[in-house]
């Protein structure tokens, strides 16, 4: 087996191939086939070679690593520039594979720092390759406003036994823990004899995950209701032209008119026009369906202001006084323009329609709707933890509204349920998702999907869901948890590393 040492300045080939295939190799530990094995595994693979690499090697096979998962997980980007945003083939192709090299930056810069800090193996294994990579997950969580898709710890939200933490860690905890684990598999695994000790960690880390799993953190409120989440299946290369939203609007209209429940929900942007385009009467018959089921409608629909702003915007109608949620962060590209004298012209040319969103407030109360105090969060917000649970612990339920029909028929739309699961998990409430074409399902207190909509095709979801309380060690302390276990691993990982084994 060729060795970093034995080609000095250079890569071997077999350990740059291992590097992009175990990235690419790790997507399928996520929806929607969700192996939550395949991350585990794959990260020890990426460890194992990082263990003898020089620093530059190391950013290197990190890099790859990066690319590997990222082109592979993240390949709906593409769909969404050339299908939905008219970009010539080449030019999404290029723009993709340069995100995708951007974004394997994050895992190549925690193996330079592995290296670069290296002590003995076990030091190496347990406490710098695990805390490095969080680290470069928890930056990429917030950096150039954010991108935290294909967090390693999203794959285990459902049947992992790791699950288990969730609600005191977050996201990131898991996938701390889920990387001490690989480095606990490759320690296993040594050839000396010895790796059996580390066995009794590992069984221990699982064992107690699966025991946390059987802890209720929240409780309900004892209100239920009854609701019905909307999925109109509007083409989205129809969605915004003229002569479609007529259709659309009765879509809706019928939809809404056709449910008994409390609390209907549309999704993002379901009306294409802004509020004060749309009929007052058309407003006013949803609006007297909800007061005649004792409830309320949620309504996405752009909203300008009379200063001139206009917002992502979801509203009620219905028994309540009427309320607005603003959504406040934005997509770049898609609802705003980074550096817009130089890339202004360039997004320009892509058919995205309103790309000049303002942001709502950074925090907004929680809507008092249907019986229940609903936090309303609109598509991408929902992959930012420490964003949803700022309405927190106040908030019943949680709702989030989207329109994913932007990436097609892709990997995005599952992964995306897999991101609410983990938000409703971390939160110890119910999070409804309404979307144009999937997927629109009602997620419990557990992370559970209790029912959901077939993708592309009109659907209602209709279900009875409790309102809870309570608060999980996750809104209370945020990531904060997560940060200090890694920057103290980081720490005794740094003043430990010239021990000899």
């Amino acid at each position: 087996m060729p060795t970093a040492a034995a080609h000095p300045g250079q890569m071997a080939r077999w350990q740059a191939g291992a590097a992009l295939i175990a990235g690419a190799a790790t997507v399928p530990g996520f929806a929607p086939i969700g192996a939550f094995v395949f991350p585990l595994i794959t990260l020890a693979v990426l460890f194992w070679l990082w263990l003898d690499a020089t620093p530059r090697r190391a950013f290197f096979l990190g890099w790859l690593f990066g690319l590997g998962l990222f082109l592979t997980g993240t390949s709906w980007v593409y769909v969404s520039l050339h299908t939905f945003g008219a970009m010539p083939m080449p030019l999404a192709a290029l723009a993709t594979l340069l995100f995708c090299a951007f974004l394997g930056l994050f895992p190549a810069v925690a193996g330079w720092c592995t290296a670069r800090w290296r002590g003995n193996a076990s030091v190496t294994l347990l406490l710098l390759c695990p805390a490095t990579w969080m680290f470069s997950e928890w930056v990429r969580d917030w950096i150039f406003t954010g991108f935290p898709w294909l967090a390693l710890g999203y794959s285990q939200v459902d049947a992992s036994p790791l699950a288990g933490y969730v609600p005191l860690a977050g996201v990131f905890g898991i996938t701390l823990l889920l990387a001490l684990c690989s480095g606990l598999l490759v320690l296993l695994a040594r050839r000396d004899g010895a790796g059996w000790q580390y066995a009794l960690p590992l069984a221990a880390v699982v064992g107690a995950g699966f025991a946390l799993k059987f802890i209720d953190w929240t409780q309900p409120t004892g209100i239920n209701t009854r609701v019905s989440l909307l999925q109109g299946n509007v083409p989205q290369d129809m969605k915004w032209r003229p002569e479609a939203l007529a259709a659309t609007l009765k879509t809706y209209r019928d939809m809404v008119t056709a449910s008994k429940a409390q609390l209907i929900v549309m999704p993002e942007t379901a009306l294409p026009m802004f509020l004060h385009q749309a009929p007052p009467e058309y407003l006013e018959e949803l609006a007297a369906h909800a007061r005649g089921n004792k409830g309320d409608v949620l309504l996405g629909v752009p909203e300008r202001r009379p200063t001139g702003e206009y917002y992502n915007s979801v509203i009620s109608l219905g028994s309540a006084k009427p309320q607005v949620y603003r959504k406040y962060h934005l997509v770049p590209f898609g609802e705003f323009i980074p550096l817009r004298p130089i890339l202004g012209p360039i997004v320009g040319a892509l058919a995205i329609p309103l790309q000049d969103f303002s942001r709502g407030a950074e925090t907004q109360p929680p809507l008092d709707i249907a019986g229940q105090r609903v936090a309303v969060n609109v598509c991408y917000e929902d992959v930012f933890g420490e964003e949803i649970i700022r309405p927190l612990p106040q908030a019943t339920l949680l709702v989030n509204v989207s329109n994913v029909a932007w990436f097609g028929d892709s990997l995005a739309p599952a992964q995306h349920l897999q991101i609410s699961q983990m938000r409703a998990l971390e939160t110890g409430r119910y999070m409804l998702r309404a979307t144009n074409t999937g997927m629109t399902a009602v997620i419990d207190q557990r992370g559970k999907v209790l029912k959901a909509a077939p993708p592309f095709q009109q659907a209602a979801v209709e279900h009875d869901v409790p309102g809870y309380q309570g608060t999980t060690p996750f809104v209370r302390w945020g990531n904060g948890l997560a940060l200090a276990l890694a920057g103290l691993m980081l720490l005794a990982g740094i003043l430990l590393r010239k021990r000899k084994p």
